[in-house]
């Protein structure tokens, strides 16, 4: 080594050994958590704690079909895809900033053609190499790394949230379609009833005990019924065409046999509020966000220092190739470089009040984000709960309306009623039995909205801070 490397180089580690880096150090802002959720009384879940750390949480409905959708997702779903091209992106963003911890190293070559006046011309050959060293003593390019890296972690926390929400979308729109399929079924046993209300309405008529009046009534409430059946279709197509997408698959290639909604739904605890913060993966995409931008605080802060390179070359010049690499054919340089802004019209000033103001943005987009997170949680714990007794009441409802259907039915063939006494109770049944699958279905998706909601077993010790 040189002797004026032997001298610099010692002095330069030594002031980056002492160097610091400007700007505050990160700490997660605070915020107001509860010590228990407000409409967890009389919370009953079906199922263990642990259920959401399993990871494939959607098996607690033991659906085979459903299992088999969501392990589709992951591979097909184009949300999913662009999120982990976004979360590959921030990693070498990561890289990049970090490749500026060391040296710029470049290799020249070159032969010059040199004519002069009274002298044959001449070839010259050069060959050398330089050296280019930002040297980071008040932490800019930690800063730098710090920030970038966080926002990796963001983008990590991103893609969870997308995978969380593509899981959810499909179990939500699956269980829609199933209670769809449940009311075809209840539209089918409705036609073959209407049917044969007609041909017993018929039957009077021809016998002279009934009407006409009573047969156009029960046309009437049979081509409804149909009409009504048919219409269903629409809202099973679409649901189906809506789960086809999710998986990254044309609608037209895709098909769900039909089968009927199951009448277990099953519920998980849901802890305590303060857990609320780990677990969910939008809370850690906000509070790396803050991180990321608490950073770039000392960022803008250390362009009010000088900056300090270190620059070198070392070329051999020479007339003959063979001969180049000679001391007596070298011209080295080595030596840092301190450079200061003297005046920028209050450029840093402004950049370091634009970094502080992004840096108190995003801590209130985290602290609402917290919020919103704890009403979710509160939200679908009341909504299952209401619903729970709702349902009760329901099938009670379809019960009774099924056995005054039936008595109404056996009075009309004894004579003892009007055709419109049956109209009345077959309606009355069927709304009940609409009500009661309504609610079932509102109770499987209330169930997927809560574990949603809990962040689906994902935990933000899974980003490796």
């Amino acid at each position: 080594m040189s002797r004026a490397g032997r001298i610099l180089l010692p002095g330069i580690a030594v002031l980056l050994a002492a160097g610091c880096a400007v700007g505050p150090n990160y700490k997660r802002p605070y915020v107001v958590t509860a010590t228990a959720y407000k409409e967890i009384d009389g919370w009953k879940p079906s199922e263990p704690a642990d259920i959401l750390s399993r990871g494939r949480w959607w098996r607690i409905f033991d659906d085979p079909v459903l299992d088999d959708l969501e392990n589709e997702i992951d591979i097909s779903n184009q949300n999913i895809r662009a999120a982990a091209d976004a979360a590959d992106e921030a990693r070498a963003l990561v890289r990049e900033a970090e490749s500026s911890f060391w040296p710029s190293v470049s290799l020249d070559a070159g032969l010059a053609h040199t004519v002069t006046d009274g002298a044959p011309s001449v070839n010259i050959k050069t060959l050398g190499g330089s050296l280019n060293w930002t040297l980071d003593p008040w932490g800019s390019i930690r800063r730098t790394v710090e920030s970038a890296q966080a926002s990796a972690q963001a983008q990590a926390a991103a893609l969870a949230e997308a995978r969380l929400t593509a899981h959810a979308d499909l179990a939500t729109d699956y269980f829609e379609l199933r209670a769809q399929d449940q009311l075809v079924r209840l539209l089918s046993a409705i036609v073959t009833d209407d049917e044969t209300n007609l041909k017993l309405t018929q039957a009077q008529y021809r016998a002279g005990t009934g009407y006409k009046a009573n047969i156009l009534s029960a046309e009437t409430v049979l081509l409804s019924a149909q009409a009504t059946q048919v219409n269903a279709g629409i809202s099973r197509a679409t649901l189906e065409h809506a789960i086809a997408v999710l998986l990254g698959k044309p609608p037209a290639t895709f098909f769900l046999r039909a089968a009927g909604l199951a009448s277990v739904v099953p519920t998980v605890p849901p802890g305590v509020p303060s857990t609320l913060l780990e677990r969910r993966p939008d809370i850690a995409e906000a509070e790396r966000t803050v991180a990321a931008a608490n950073a770039q605080i000392g960022v803008a802060i250390s362009a009010f220092f000088p900056s300090l390179t270190l620059t070198g070359s070392d070329t051999y010049e020479g007339l003959t190739l063979g001969k180049l690499i000679r001391a007596s054919h070298q011209i080295w340089s080595l030596g840092p470089t301190l450079a200061e802004t003297l005046f920028e019209g209050g450029l840093r000033r402004a950049q370091v009040a634009q970094a502080r103001a992004s840096y108190r943005e995003d801590v209130d987009n985290y602290r609402q984000t917290v919020l919103s997170g704890f009403q979710q949680v509160e939200d679908e714990l009341a909504t299952i709960r209401i619903l729970q007794r709702q349902d009760k009441l329901e099938q009670a409802d379809v019960k009774d309306s099924i056995e005054a259907e039936s008595l109404t039915v056996n009075q009309y063939k004894a004579g003892t009623v009007p055709y419109s006494s049956v109209i009345t109770a077959q309606e009355t049944r069927l709304s009940a039995e609409e009500s009661a699958l309504s609610v079932q279905e509102q109770r499987f998706t209330a169930s997927v909205a809560l574990i949603q909601a809990l962040g689906g077993g994902w935990t933000a010790s899974d980003l490796g801070k």
